[in-house]
């Protein structure tokens, strides 16, 4: 028995949570604010201009969810005009390591993938 079986057998939720929170870090953008707040707070404006592509819908919706997960905090200051800084807590920057090391993994491994899936492709095209 794997340990993500073991897991969720403990859990006795087959799993669920697990997937919810990999769901959540596991799409486009969560990793990419993550990353770029592994530093200083920054300001949204100054998040979204770190992170090419982002909509302002989308790094909004981003940011909610990871401070609802309690993984990125948001600071408003009383100024005028109003600040507000997004920071990583101190469970967020626990994310930090494992996401280098896949993204490691991705670079160190994307060749031998990209060859594979070259290969799956000719095969399929060469199918009846």
């Amino acid at each position: 028995m794997s340990k993500y079986e073991k897991t969720c057998l403990i859990r006795g939720d087959g799993g669920r949570a697990i997937r919810g929170i990999l769901d959540r870090i596991g799409d486009k953008w969560t990793l990419l604010v993550v990353a770029t707040l592994d530093g200083p707070a920054l300001r949204f404006s100054e998040l979204q201009r770190r992170i090419p592509g982002i909509s302002q819908r989308m790094l909004t919706r981003t940011v909610r969810n990871l401070e609802r997960d309690g993984l990125v905090s948001r600071t408003v200051y009383a100024e005028v005009p109003p600040r507000v800084e997004y920071a990583l807590t101190g469970t967020g920057r626990t994310l930090i390591a494992p996401a280098v090391a896949l993204a490691e993994w991705a670079v160190d491994h994307n060749p031998e993938i990209e060859e594979h899936q070259a290969t799956y492709d000719s095969d399929q095209d060469q199918a009846p």
